[in-house]
């Protein structure tokens, strides 16, 4: 055997153990990124679950004023209930769009509906004033921002994922190896768009008794 051959044999055993090195190095940052999504996606998990914990103390609470209006609060614990059971596994961040936006989406009619129950309980001064709506309150209001961190920093990293995924020479071998792009959340107005309240106490002022 020449000296021809047996370069050209060295250099494909040092081309194969390069591809192997740089495969085995993607797929392990593969790896490590696509469980910081889903570990991620558990603390979103967390944060919305928070809020659904919240909503039978909110109702309770002021389920008990006079003249609260009925509808606000079956539409809570309607869209409570739809919040709850969404179909999306709690530890792994999901691959479909859709089913992305279906979460989404109910989660979103979950805060606005709570939204308006505490529009409501604008009309109410005695019940503003008592102890425990104020601090289901200011739960509620620290939930909302805890959500919208926790959403922020899971797009944040399935951001990077993506971007790896998408990268050469991953992009060679990712979708072999099981690596797909994973949605985002989409930007959501509902906070800056005030809720739309209609008040209902059976023809009674919208004020509260005494007022």
């Amino acid at each position: 055997m020449n000296k021809a051959v047996i370069g050209c044999l060295g250099s494909v055993v040092v081309l194969i153990i390069i591809l192997l090195v740089t495969t085995v190095g993607g797929y392990n940052r593969l790896t490590r990124l696509s469980q910081s999504v889903d570990s991620q996606w558990a603390q979103v998990q967390n944060v919305y679950q928070r809020r659904i914990d919240l909503i039978p103390n909110l109702v309770q609470t002021v389920q008990g004023s006079a003249n609260f209006e009925k509808s606000t609060l079956e539409e809570v614990t309607q869209a409570r209930a739809a919040a709850e059971n969404t179909g999306v596994d709690a530890q792994a961040a999901p691959t479909d769009p859709a089913k992305l936006a279906q979460f989404q989406q109910a989660q979103e009619k979950l805060g606005a509906a709570v939204v308006r129950v505490l529009a409501v309980a604008e009309n109410y001064p005695q019940l503003r004033s008592t102890e425990n709506f104020a601090e289901l309150q200011a739960q509620l209001e620290g939930t909302e921002n805890r959500i919208a961190v926790e959403r922020g920093r899971f797009n944040d990293i399935v951001r990077d994922y993506n971007t790896a995924v998408r990268s050469f020479p991953a992009v060679l071998y990712s979708g072999a190896m099981g690596f797909s792009t994973k949605p985002f959340f989409s930007a959501s107005t509902a906070a800056q768009t005030p809720p739309s309240v209609q008040f209902n106490f059976n023809n009674s002022p919208t004020t509260a008794p005494g007022q």
